[in-house]
């Protein structure tokens, strides 16, 4: 009886044993399907609360931040002749030595600069306080606004044209292309004046001489993002839309002509141009 007794408790044991493994696997496997455990990211690509297309990308406003510079750069910004610059310059962390071709007349405060070039003002990472700080928060807010268009999922369009978008009229929207991106003739971005368009693009952007980017059905600057991981090159005579984050240079060519922001994390390079914030 007491050999049997014994049998009988290591079998019920054993029994017991398996019911709470299967429960703690199916405990585990609950709890990582909760916490993500597909391993599939969440998309980032929230709609925009006022229009079509995708939410906009915060730009802020102010000296303290990205939305308060026509052109804002880290390493320069030169203009070889004549160009006409409509809002404020900035350049961090690079001093004012490597602003070129503006002839700056230093404000008596020393905190900024002004130029027969410019209708705004133009500071400095070596300028008096409060210039140094809110360049810094600038630069850092113009990262922030970069990794933040580069960072969307689920595009609306990929690859779109296989990177020419000359022709085309654009409806709002999120697009991405893996390569360089051209514009040799004209392309139209047709929508609402509260509607977005975010374009992520992997290399670089270069416009073709005297081609034009045309707005049409009320769509404003303000509202287009040119995300480009390579340079930007905006060619002679042309004119462009939108702002342009760039994470190495942004140059215009003799006398294009910008509407929007020249955002670029390395160099702004200007050559007679006219250039005004949307």
């Amino acid at each position: 009886m007491k050999t049997a007794t014994a049998a009988g408790e290591d079998t019920d044991m054993r029994c017991s044993s398996k019911t709470i493994a299967a429960r703690i696997l199916v405990s585990v496997a609950v709890l990582a399907s909760g916490c993500g455990g597909s391993n599939t990211p969440a998309p980032n690509n929230p709609p925009n609360p006022a229009g079509a297309g995708p939410a906009p990308v915060s730009m802020g406003t102010g000296a303290a931040a990205a939305g308060g510079y026509v052109i804002l750069a880290k390493a320069g910004i030169t203009n070889v002749t004549g160009s006409h610059v409509t809002g404020d310059l900035g350049l961090s962390p690079a001093a004012a030595s490597f602003i070129t071709g503006f002839s700056l007349v230093a404000d008596a405060s020393n905190a900024f600069s002004t130029s027969a070039s410019v209708v705004g003002k133009v500071y400095a990472a070596n300028y008096a306080v409060p210039s140094p700080a809110n360049l810094t928060a600038a630069i850092g807010a113009m990262e922030t606004a970069y990794t933040d268009a580069a960072g969307r999922t689920n595009p609306d369009h990929s690859e779109l044209g296989g990177g020419s978008l000359g022709g085309l009229t654009l409806a709002p929207g999120l697009y991405k292309w893996t390569t360089s991106v051209s514009i040799p003739t004209d392309t139209t971005l047709s929508g609402g004046a509260s509607d977005v368009w975010i374009f992520q693009i992997s290399g670089d952007l270069t416009t073709a001489a005297a081609t034009h980017v045309v707005l049409s059905g009320g769509a404003l600057a303000k509202n287009i993002f040119w995300q480009i991981a390579g340079q930007a090159t905006l060619g002679t005579t042309s004119h462009f839309e939108g702002i342009i984050l760039s994470k190495t240079a942004i140059t215009l060519k003799t006398s294009a002509s910008m509407n929007g922001r020249a955002l670029g994390q390395s160099l702004v390079a200007l050559d007679d141009n006219a250039v005004s914030a949307p």
